[in-house]
């Protein structure tokens, strides 16, 4: 959809540069458009490996582990229907931390791997969703008899809604745009963003909890009903 949404944009912007006779500002524009492109992609280059050399330096020297420990009670709270010590932990705490110091490219490949995990966690519980494709690729009859449709769990839509928040003490990415493109105090963005996120995040907090509990009363309606 968004192919169709830029390359609709761009081709009406040529329409109409055409028809007014500015087609030499488009030409001039997007040579000078493409050469900050690179100059950008340079730029973040750098950030992207300073921050990520220091997150491995973390690693390395225990201070992620340290960290994740102390976001054990604070996950506990967001997720208290995962089992205590389930490996799924360790990469949504990873995902969190990168998200607080604005690492969108450290916190991509650990938010797949806690999703990955979450849907492992789906399959202990029984649901049959999330073990049919192994099951049908093992007998080879992938796409056979009968299908249950996946339904996303109550701990994959809070990690997804706290990854949409995304609570920031360090916004790597704008401070870079900022420097980038001349700003005098780069820096300025830190109190509002985190003001921003830190609002967005609490919202996402109390809806997430206010859903599964009403998730919860819905089910145990239909229990006691029956």
């Amino acid at each position: 959809m968004l192919n169709f949404l830029w390359g609709g944009m761009i081709l009406i912007g040529i329409i109409y540069a055409a028809l007014n006779g500015t087609m030499q500002q488009v030409n001039t524009a997007a040579i000078e458009s493409a050469r900050e492109a690179v100059t950008l992609c340079i730029t973040m280059l750098g950030v992207m490996g300073l921050w990520l050399g220091m997150m491995e330096v973390a690693r390395a020297s225990g201070i992620m582990e340290r960290l994740t420990k102390a976001l054990r009670p604070f996950l506990y709270f967001l997720f208290p229907d995962i089992p205590k010590g389930h490996r799924c932990l360790e990469p949504i705490s990873v995902n969190l931390i990168s998200n607080l110091l604005g690492l969108g490219w450290a916190a991509t490949p650990a938010g797949l791997s806690a999703m990955e995990e979450l849907a492992k966690l789906e399959k202990e519980r029984g649901n049959k969703a999330y073990g049919e494709d192994e099951e049908n690729s093992t007998r080879g009859n992938r796409g056979k008899g009968k299908r249950y449709p996946r339904v996303a769990s109550n701990e994959m839509c809070t990690f997804l809604v706290l990854n949409i928040s995304s609570l920031q003490l360090i916004p790597v990415n704008i401070i870079a745009y900022r420097s980038q493109y001349g700003s005098t105090a780069p820096t300025a963005i830190l109190a509002p963003g985190l003001i921003a996120t830190a609002t967005s995040t609490i919202v996402a907090i109390l809806f997430c909890k206010i859903m599964n509990r009403a998730k919860k009363g819905n089910l145990l309606n239909m229990v006691t009903s029956k």
